[in-house]
């Protein structure tokens, strides 16, 4: 990315008020995160798009904002003013959105929601109950399903999904990044004793008996990879269903790949190995687009999305919580 040239000071103030929201928010978001992929992680964007956004921005101020270094992105001094002023931005903004929610009618009627039974159980169903409390006139119908309902023909009004491709037909936002590791029971006698994680290869290269997902799910390249990489014999149990898999590897069946979100929160299982890259998942939340300005749908989405972006680490498979802490979800 060039250098900007410097721009005379009515140039520049001219350039500043020209200067978008989501302009600012990406100034914000890259400061906060100090690299681009972190960046367009927080905004839900593709990295390339940050970088010319930000290119965009710099160019029209004739200033740099930031200086690239080795260990990331710094924000110059013109940076932080930058900053300073989309976070003033933002509390008037959350201010004022406050004060009009008071005025603004309550959202209500039901929305009928799809999501997969472990989603459901290990994430949505306290966030459902935190959000109830917020619009007691949302009723919520919730559909469990591991395959995709259709919204172009209302079998559903939100998605909840993991996926790295939604349906071109719907719209939403991307609120996480779900990672899969190797879980097995903590206890050797359950059949699966804890290995160290730094070692992977030696947890899957030992002969354990595999549980996996079946072949209903095998769009999926972590319910493909016990049948690519165990013979046969080895692969003792299978199921449909991520909730009954993680179950199958509590009660000690095998071992074998599981959500973070599911497997770093049961007492019983340990991680065998570090989370797998390419197991990993966008988890997303979708509408249709005729039902975007609906209060209810859009109350709902808004209030999801807050709340997951608090779980990321715990999605994202960034630490394991501790087991002698008390669960917030």
């Amino acid at each position: 990315m060039s250098e900007p040239s410097a721009a005379p000071a009515t140039d520049l103030a001219a350039s500043l008020s020209a200067l978008s929201w989501d302009d600012l928010r990406v100034v914000a978001a890259v400061a906060e995160a100090g690299s681009l992929p972190a960046a367009a992680s927080r905004l839900g964007l593709d990295h390339s798009t940050v970088f010319r956004r930000l290119g965009r921005i710099e160019q029209a101020l004739g200033l740099a904002l930031f200086e690239r270094r080795r260990e990331g992105y710094a924000a110059t001094p013109a940076g932080e003013e930058v900053v300073a002023l989309a976070r003033r931005l933002d509390e008037d903004v959350t201010a004022v959105t406050r004060r009009l929610a008071g005025r603004a009618p309550t959202p209500s009627g039901e929305v009928r929601v799809t999501t997969a039974d472990s989603l459901l159980v290990h994430l949505m169903t306290p966030l459902f109950a935190r959000f109830r409390a917020q619009c007691p006139e949302v009723r919520l119908d919730v559909v469990v399903a591991n395959q995709s309902l259709n919204l172009s023909k209302r079998d559903a009004d939100v998605a909840i999904r993991a996926g790295d491709d939604p349906p071109p037909t719907l719209i939403g936002r991307r609120v996480a990044r779900i990672a899969w590791a190797l879980y097995g029971r903590r206890d050797a006698a359950g059949g699966a004793a804890p290995a160290d994680t730094s070692d992977g290869d030696a947890a899957m290269d030992a002969a354990r008996p595999w549980v996996a997902l079946g072949d209903d799910l095998s769009t999926m390249k972590v319910a493909r990879f016990p049948a690519e990489t165990e013979p046969p014999r080895r692969i003792v149990y299978r199921t449909n269903s991520v909730l009954a898999l993680a179950e199958a590897v509590e009660a000690g069946i095998g071992i074998g790949h599981l959500p973070c979100f599911v497997g770093d929160v049961r007492p019983d299982l340990v991680r065998l190995a570090a989370p797998e890259p390419r197991f990993s998942a966008d988890l997303w939340l979708l509408t249709h687009p005729d039902l975007r300005k609906a209060a209810r749908v859009r109350a709902l989405l808004d209030f999801l999305a807050e709340e997951i972006a608090r779980h990321r680490p715990l999605i994202e498979g960034a630490a394991v919580r501790d087991r002698g802490a008390g669960d917030d979800r």
